[in-house]
């Protein structure tokens, strides 16, 4: 369920020191029914170890020809990336971010940045954008729910044209697809615990 910007800046979460000069491009909510305060490192796990299944279906398809597109057009080149055209804010993280461990990421277009009890965030970067995964853990009046957001920095005209173009595939495509599949990893990693 997508939720509005103040959703995600009214926490208090540590990547709104990081990237502040970043934009909210997005945030979307996951349900969790049943969840506690200390299921989040188990169910940020269980996703990593499913992000196979988000290469499938029309969304699959879909990464495909971005990825294909960034070949083309040479957006996903190393010079356009971390280190290169934009510097990793990794740079930024404090002392007490840096140190924390990170899930192996290699198969990840996405580099992980830290992990908290209830937070994550991993970033991109490409000749279109510089952007932020976030994942944070909040409590309702079920229990738990995981919120993500989405925070960019585009690159010039090019980046807030790339941003508008896939803004309706993300809404209508990518993000109802991810839903589907995150919220039935919570579903089976909640039956495995019972």
């Amino acid at each position: 369920m997508r939720l509005p910007t103040s959703a995600h800046s009214a926490q208090p979460w540590r990547i709104h020191e990081i990237a502040r000069d970043f934009d909210t491009e997005d945030v979307w909510q996951f349900r969790t029914p049943g969840a506690g305060p200390d299921d989040f490192p188990a169910f940020l796990a269980a996703l990593q170890a499913e992000k196979a299944s988000e290469s499938s279906g029309i969304s699959g398809v879909l990464f495909k020809i971005r990825w294909k597109l960034g070949e083309i057009f040479g957006w996903d080149e190393e010079s356009a990336g971390t280190g290169t055209r934009v510097g990793s804010l990794r740079d930024r993280l404090p002392a007490d971010l840096r140190d924390t461990p990170t899930p192996d990421d290699s198969d990840s277009p996405l580099t992980s940045l830290y992990v908290l009890d209830n937070e994550y965030a991993a970033e991109i970067a490409n000749g279109t954008m510089h952007g932020v995964m976030h994942l944070g853990w909040v409590p309702d009046d079920t229990g738990y729910h995981l919120q993500m957001a989405v925070l960019v920095k585009p690159n010039g005209r090019l980046g807030r044209l790339y941003m508008a173009l896939i803004k309706p595939f993300r809404y209508l495509i990518v993000y109802p697809a991810m839903t589907r599949n995150w919220e039935r990893t919570w579903q089976t990693l909640a039956a495995a615990r019972r």
